[in-house]
């Protein structure tokens, strides 16, 4: 048994096996992306006490589990602190794991508490001077308490998304093969609130918009019609490859911080026209030398 009162690794992981950590705030849908993993081979395991995970880590490396994931929430609050102390550990030992962490607004996590009439898990700490935590105020305090864990994590702001959305998100994510880098191109609408997940926003809507040629609005950024009115705008071609330059010089700095994920959201007024063609564009110049991903927040999951 080691210092830290854990059970070591009794080998190197097989190089196949990854473990996913799902977290995020309550309300934030943690169930629906743990179901779209095990949906997908993963074998899966809710509200986990993070003193347990290394144990669990290799029990399931003895059974040969390729694929686990792993939900921890503030449900296990005391034990938060050694998670991410714990994390650093566990890649040192050859573990590759990938924390998920699930965000959503106030206003949206409000509501879905209200929708389902579900308690939050801190309403029952006492606050000074109430018998029970206003939920405004304990959405507040999980923020706080799950700070540190949210910077070491990739990100995904569900405010906006259904749950068909969100599993595609999941999985897109799981099935992205480790880079040294992964780019996440995000389009999204302004009139829907900037994504919570961005690194970078870029703002689209200064210009040239097809939503007002009447043929043209009707169709997404990624027909061809629109690429083509677009691609014969000399602003946004110019926008474009201002973009590119950036992130062309920013991206290895960030690669050489350790970075798993970088997403860059670009925005329009709906998050149709403009803002998917830059996302779609941007991906397929950035695709022969970083691992990419594409979504589209307004648009996918449509159907």
């Amino acid at each position: 048994m080691s210092e830290s009162g854990f059970v070591g690794l009794d080998a190197a992981p097989r190089g196949d096996a990854e473990v996913v950590l799902v977290t995020g705030i309550s309300g934030s849908g943690k169930s629906v992306a743990l179901h779209a993993l095990e949906d997908v081979g993963y074998f899966c395991v809710d509200n986990l006490p993070p003193e347990l995970l290394r144990d669990f880590v290799r029990l399931e490396h003895e059974r040969y589990t390729h694929l686990v994931a792993v939900a921890v929430d503030v449900r296990t609050a005391n034990s938060l602190p050694r998670l991410v102390p714990l994390i650093d550990q566990l890649r040192a030992e050859g573990v590759r794991i990938r924390p998920i962490f699930l965000d959503a607004g106030t206003e949206a996590l409000l509501r879905r508490f209200s929708e389902t009439r579900r308690p939050h898990p801190l309403t029952a700490v006492p606050a000074a001077g109430d018998a029970q935590r206003a939920l405004v105020e304990a959405i507040d305090l999980e923020r706080e308490l799950l700070a540190e864990l949210r910077e070491v994590s990739t990100v995904i702001d569900t405010s906006q998304l259904r749950p068909a959305q969100l599993r595609q998100w999941v999985r897109s994510l799981v099935g992205a093969r480790d880079a040294v880098l992964t780019l996440v191109f995000e389009s999204f609408a302004f009139k829907h609130g900037v994504p919570l997940d961005a690194d970078f926003v870029f703002d689209m809507r200064v210009l040239p918009n097809p939503f007002y040629i009447r043929e043209l609005r009707p169709l997404t950024g990624r027909d061809a019609p629109v690429a083509a009115y677009l691609e014969r705008q000399p602003e946004v071609m110019e926008m474009l490859a201002q973009v590119e330059d950036f992130l062309r010089r920013w991206l290895p700095g960030f690669a050489d911080d350790q970075r798993s994920y970088l997403t860059v959201a670009l925005g329009c007024t709906g998050g149709q026209h403009r803002s998917v063609y830059a996302a779609e564009t941007l991906a397929g110049r950035f695709q022969g030398r970083w691992a990419t991903l594409v979504r589209h927040r307004e648009l996918d999951g449509r159907d």
